[in-house]
């Protein structure tokens, strides 16, 4: 009797120590080392998300002030998202020329691009409304429209395209030069053969103050001025320079005729897959990254001036624009009514 007793107290005791096992067994998993309790172990693996990775084309040189504002904008997205977003910059065309990034843009399999204004125009008529000639009495002027709410409105036109826009980047004004004078007023353009792109409102613009259009690729210039097939042509600063125009045109009137600006867009697709709270993320980073933009494209502009002027260019400074705008009337009698409406937006 005495021996089943201690049986059944050994039992009692071997139970217990099962049972108390089990117990601590379950607040192991979150204890650390210290004993102290760690119950945000769990949540924070949640957190955890993957990253998606997007691509932006750009067809300009990985210096360039596009793609130096693109990589801004990457950056604003990714901090902005917290890191659930990153965009990988494809500089040098790599992905292809403008009109391919748009059509692929459009499918969805490029998500981002910066492409210019102009061909834009295909798929709303109205932003050609920003390459009319001396449309804003100022830089100032122009980007506080384009960087606001009509400039907002102006790109929610490309909405049913396939494309949305993001935000506008600069391109810098475009000026006449030629080979054979000083050009200080619309009078001064008379006679003068003035390479042009092929399009009606470029050529529009040029017959109206006195010259002779010539629609003209870009890559033939060089030659043409060299020999004499043209006078003048007409470019930024940037572009003036690099293309080695100034060599064989020295005459460069800074006035600033016309500044079709750049645009950055991401895919449609891409847009309606985002939350609310990381469409409203992309849209401030577009919109900050501007700024960086545009003072990259100054510091650009004031070098390449700089270095015609040392090389022997003749810049012509035109502060008032009134009587070049005056000479231009036509050409807003013959485009102006289609653009009243941004017209009068952009200019009020």
């Amino acid at each position: 009797m005495k021996k089943k007793a201690i049986s059944l107290l050994m039992l009692m005791l071997f139970l217990g120590v099962i049972l108390a096992a089990c117990s601590g067994g379950g607040e192991s998993d979150t204890t650390d080392d210290t004993g102290e309790n760690n119950t945000e172990g769990s949540e924070g693996a949640e957190e955890n998300v993957e990253t998606v990775t997007l691509r932006l084309a750009e067809n300009h040189p990985e210096d360039y002030p596009t793609t130096i504002g693109d990589k801004e904008f990457a950056r604003l997205v990714e901090e902005k998202t917290d890191g659930r977003y990153a965009i990988e910059v494809y500089s040098g065309g790599q992905l292809g020329e403008e009109s391919e990034v748009l059509e692929q843009v459009q499918l969805g399999t490029i998500e981002l691009a910066r492409v210019n204004a102009i061909p834009l125009t295909q798929f709303s008529d109205q932003i050609g409304v920003l390459s009319m000639p001396y449309l804003f009495e100022d830089e100032e002027a122009k980007w506080e429209k384009l960087n606001g709410e009509v400039g907002q409105q102006l790109l929610e036109t490309l909405d049913g395209s396939g494309l949305k826009g993001l935000a506008f980047y600069d391109s810098g004004e475009r000026s006449f030069y030629n080979s054979e004078r000083p050009v200080a007023t619309p009078e001064d353009m008379s006679g003068l053969q003035i390479r042009v792109q092929s399009s009606d409102l470029a050529i529009a613009i040029v017959e109206s103050l006195g010259a002779e259009a010539t629609p003209m690729e870009y890559g033939e210039v060089y030659s043409a001025l060299q020999t004499g097939v043209i006078d003048g042509a007409e470019n930024n600063f940037p572009s003036y320079y690099t293309a080695g125009h100034y060599e064989v045109a020295p005459y460069f009137t800074v006035n600033g005729y016309q500044g079709t600006p750049e645009v950055l867009l991401a895919s449609q697709g891409l847009w309606d897959e985002l939350s609310d709270e990381d469409k409203q993320a992309f849209t401030e980073a577009a919109r900050e990254s501007v700024a960086v933009q545009r003072e990259a494209w100054a510091e650009l502009t004031e070098e390449a001036r700089e270095a015609v002027v040392e090389a022997g260019s003749e810049l012509t400074e035109v502060d008032d624009i009134s009587e070049w705008r005056d000479a231009v009337q036509p050409v807003y009698d013959q485009f102006g009514e289609e653009y009243a409406e941004w017209i009068d937006k952009l200019t009020e």
